[in-house]
């Protein structure tokens, strides 16, 4: 074994959208600090950044009714719907500056204007569509949001699933134009090209076997080539775990006090690919529906319309699926591998908990061809087999921690775990992950970085000009920003009028 040293300020794990989009805030704000970035892969965003592998909705909480819940007096609470909307336009101003700097071209290679449309079915579900619907639009995040029960409004609207429909049952669906597709692996692959044009050393089939805090207070992390077998070790003063859902055994090999009792819950998926033009062409938007009971929220079902290479699909999906691996190139050990001493009570309560969800995987997993196809039925009512095929998507891991609500809870959003210095951070989790991929990391710096954050602050808000700020408070800056980012993107650019 050769065993060598470098050192370099910043260490970046993993080539996804988060390492990219954290590399490419440090790179702007400090452009000398020199950062290294490892990836097991042979190229940039193949994991859950990978278009084939999430739902490229630019996640905005316009159609995803898992964000906004009924409360027990009956009305909508649209907070977390609020915050992930404020999120999304963080990563939107985020990416209209990168275009405008010319860092990046093309941006019609990740985004695209599109749709976002709820739909429920059932009176009781088609009161609550209206009441969100209500609750939203008195935001002006929301504003442009259509509400219609008209079965002949709908056939307008999405051909394809009220063709053939039986309508003995009540059907609702709001429509927002203002949504977007993000094909999140091309974004990806632009933005590590960008930063090794700025002298980011990118290392490819590069896999971090071990890291470790040194006594000059520096991480160290052994780095396998995994051609030549080779090990080197590597110091950094700031290291960053963005591996997906490899993160999570790096972070125990941390030690730091912060991974402790955290487990993982891996998750598949599998969608349903339609690429014949005729159906492809009835169908213009993401579609979501409302999650079956015991369901995870990412497995609520939706039908979209993709982008991918410029070639135009459908999708539906996603069914979820059980395998112990953390990532498709992971290990059928990697869920055995990661029960600890510190976190085994964490998972068993996880699992004891969790029966309904661990009854709906494994219904899931024993679903054949055609039994999707019924389910597929329920949003396209004459679809046909053979138009249809099957693509696996991305690995996600679900954070199981000890909160407040109790011992082994099991987290359905994005997770950051930083140590107690900020020297060190990891990000953990799933939806609404990569959509909000600049609020993380900003959130990242803020707290590993907070001496430098005042410094930055003037550089950020050229680049974010609503950070630190309410846009839902500030409707002229909203509108300022709405307007631009659609210029600068190529989005709908319908003027926000707020009532």
């Amino acid at each position: 074994m050769n065993s060598s040293e470098t050192k370099t300020e910043v260490i970046l794990i993993g080539a996804g959208i988060m390492s990219a989009t954290l590399g490419t805030l440090l790179k702007e704000l400090v452009p000398k600090w020199e950062i290294t970035v490892f990836e097991k892969l042979d190229k940039a965003g193949e994991e859950s950044s990978n278009e084939w592998n999430n739902a490229g909705t630019g996640h905005a909480a316009l159609c995803e009714l898992n964000y906004t819940k009924e409360t027990p007096d009956g009305s909508v609470d649209i907070s977390k719907a609020i915050q992930i909307n404020e999120q999304f336009q963080v990563s939107m101003q985020f990416w209209s500056y990168l275009v405008k700097s010319k860092l990046i071209n093309n941006p019609q290679d990740f985004i695209r204007p599109l749709p976002h449309m709820s739909l429920v079915l059932g009176e009781e579900n088609v009161t609550f569509l209206k009441k969100r619907f209500e609750a939203l639009t008195k935001n002006p995040l929301f504003q442009g949001m259509e509400f219609s029960d008209d079965p002949e409004k709908l056939m307008d609207w999405i051909p394809l699933i009220m063709e053939e429909r039986n309508l003995s049952e009540a059907i609702a669906a709001t429509k927002i134009d203002t949504g977007t597709d993000v094909n999140f692996g091309a974004l990806t692959r632009m933005l590590f090209d960008h930063l090794e044009s700025k002298n980011v050393k990118v290392k490819y089939n590069h896999s971090v076997n071990d890291i470790k805090r040194t006594s000059d207070g520096l991480w160290e992390l052994k780095v396998q080539n995994r051609f030549s077998s080779t090990v080197k070790r590597h110091k950094a003063k700031f290291v960053f775990i963005g591996g997906g859902g490899g993160s999570l055994h790096l972070l125990q090999k941390s030690g730091i006090p912060e991974s402790k009792h955290i487990g993982g819950f891996p998750v598949s998926g599998i969608f349903m690919v339609c690429n014949n033009p005729d159906i492809v062409s009835q169908h213009h938007a993401k579609v979501y529906g409302k999650a079956k009971v015991g369901a995870p929220p990412m497995s609520v079902p939706h039908l979209d319309t993709r982008f991918i290479d410029n070639k135009k699909s459908l999708l539906f999906g996603p069914f979820a699926g059980f395998s112990p691996k953390f990532l498709k190139t992971g290990s059928m050990l990697d869920l055995v591998t990661s029960v600890k001493p510190n976190n085994v009570l964490t998972m068993l309560a996880a699992g004891a908990k969790e029966l309904s969800l661990t009854k709906y995987l494994i219904q899931q997993v024993m679903l054949s061809k055609e039994q999707r196809m019924e389910e597929l039925r329920e949003f396209i009512p004459n679809a046909k087999s053979e138009d249809w095929d099957f693509v696996v998507a991305g690995q996600r891991v679900q954070v199981i921690k000890d909160t407040d609500a109790g011992k082994g809870t099991l987290q359905f959003g994005t997770e950051v775990i930083t140590g107690a210095e900020g020297s060190i951070a990891a990000l953990l989790g799933a939806s609404p992950g990569a959509s909000t991929a600049v609020h993380v990391m900003l959130e990242v710096m803020a707290k590993c970085f907070p001496q430098q954050m005042k410094e930055w602050e003037p550089k950020i808000k050229k680049m974010i000009p609503s950070f630190g700020v309410s846009l839902m408070e500030n409707t002229e800056l909203l509108k300022e920003v709405h307007t631009t980012t659609a210029q600068t993107l190529g989005l709908s650019e319908k003027e926000l009028v707020f009532s």
